[in-house]
């Protein structure tokens, strides 16, 4: 038989997860615009950030441009070379920036269908399709602005950035330029 004392810690150990699991994480979002979107997420995807979506580039070893641009002092960069990478950075940003503007729409879109409760299964299907569309060509831009500048830097200068974005040469495995 359990005393009183051990039966009520058990029962007290038990209750309060139970309690506090009925609390959404999510308590607070109800009042955003836009429900899926957080303030510093929209303010990302109009301004064209990277939001993490090169990633796989960035910490295998393939440098980004503004980064690059950032520390074009640094990696001994030529006005010359600054310029083109520029030109990378340029043309991802062009159009980061309006595929961001149609993500944030079409999440503004979902948000009011439902909150309207006019949304059907088909119509579902289709928002949600042009929303990973317009991610997945977001990611592609971003990537592939990664793909370009490794190709306008020395294996030197990859090593060099991955040492000031404090990598320490772990990152990736393409230090000699991209693969073939």
């Amino acid at each position: 038989m359990l005393r009183p004392f051990v039966a009520a810690l058990i029962l007290s150990s038990v209750a309060a997860p139970v309690a506090a699991a009925q609390q959404s994480p999510y308590v607070g979002r109800e009042t955003l615009p836009i429900k899926a979107l957080t303030a510093d997420e929209i303010r990302d995807y109009l301004a064209g950030e990277g939001m993490g979506f090169a990633l796989p580039a960035e910490l295998n070893g393939y440098p980004g441009p503004r980064h690059v641009l950032d520390m074009a002092d640094s990696l001994g960069l030529s006005t010359e070379r600054r310029v083109v990478i520029q030109a990378v950075f340029d043309k991802m940003h062009g159009e980061a920036v309006p595929l961001g503007e149609a993500i944030v729409a079409a999440e503004a879109s979902l948000d009011s269908a439902f909150a309207e409760h006019r949304v059907s299964a088909d119509d579902l299907e289709s928002r949600l399709a042009r929303i990973a569309t317009l991610k997945g060509r977001l990611r592609y831009v971003h990537l592939d602005a990664h793909l370009q500048t490794i190709a306008l830097l020395s294996p030197d200068e990859v090593r060099t950035y991955q040492r000031l974005r404090g990598y320490d040469g772990h990152a990736g495995h393409h230090h000699d330029g991209p693969p073939a």
